[in-house]
C-alpha cells in the first residue's frame, strides 16, 4: 500500500472524483430521488449529504481493519469489489435492475445517505481505490462529490428539467461504460492477470 504522507497528485484526485462520482451516479439517482422527495414530502439534503460523507469517510479509514477482524486483505476486498461495479456498471449501461432496493418511509438518511449514496458498491470502491491511491487524494474526491452531491439534491427538480430523461439516460450510460473499465481495472490489478 503507498504511503499517506505523500503530496496531493491531481491526476489521483480527478481518476478519484470521476471513479466515486459514476460510482454514486447522483445524476442517474435524480428519478429515484424526486420519487422519494414525492413519497416522504421533503428532503433534508444537509443532513443526507453529511451523513454519506461521514460513512465514506468513517470506512475509508477504518474499513481495512474491519476486514482484518474478519480475516480479509484488501485485495480480496478489491476483487469482490470490481465484481460488485461490474453489475453496477451492468446496470447502468443495459438498463437492467440487478440490484432491489426498497424505499421505507424516513428518506434523508435511508435509503437516500445510505445505501443510495453511501451504499455497498461506494464503500467496496472506497478500498479498491485505497490500494491504487493515496489516502489524502481519496478524500479530496470524497469531498468534491459530495459537494456535487449536495447541490443535487437541493436543484433536482431544476436538473431535470435541464437535462430531460434522454439526457439523464445517457449520463448514466455513459459512466457505466466508464465503471466497467474501472471494474476490471481493477481486476487485473489485484489479480496479476
Amino acid at each position: 500500500m503507498k504511503s499517506d504522507f505523500m503530496t496531493f497528485n491531481l491526476s489521483q484526485i480527478l481518476s478519484t472524483t470521476m471513479v466515486l462520482f459514476a460510482i454514486i451516479d447522483i445524476l442517474g439517482a435524480i428519478p429515484v430521488v424526486i420519487e422519494l422527495r414525492r413519497k416522504a414530502g421533503h428532503i433534508e439534503s444537509e443532513k443526507a449529504s453529511l451523513v454519506a460523507t461521514g460513512l465514506m469517510i468513517l470506512f475509508l479509514f477504518v474499513g481495512e481493519s474491519l476486514l482484518k477482524v474478519i480475516g480479509l486483505d484488501v485485495e480480496s476486498f478489491a476483487i469482490a469489489g470490481s465484481f460488485v461495479i461490474f453489475f453496477i456498471a451492468m446496470e447502468m449501461v443495459l438498463g437492467l435492475t440487478i440490484f432491489k432496493e426498497e424505499a421505507p418511509e424516513t428518506v434523508s438518511i435511508v435509503p437516500l445517505a445510505f445505501p443510495l449514496i453511501a451504499g455497498a458498491g461506494t464503500m467496496t470502491t472506497l478500498l479498491s481505490l485505497k490500494t491504487e491511491y493515496h489516502t489524502q487524494n481519496i478524500l479530496v474526491g470524497i469531498i468534491l462529490n459530495m459537494l456535487f452531491v449536495y447541490f443535487v439534491l437541493k436543484n433536482t427538480n431544476r436538473l431535470e428539467k435541464l437535462f430531460g430523461k434522454s439526457g439523464l439516460n445517457i449520463l448514466r450510460k455513459a459512466f457505466g461504460v466508464i465503471l466497467l473499465a474501472i471494474a476490471v481495472k481493477l481486476f487485473r490489478n489485484n489479480t496479476g492477470l
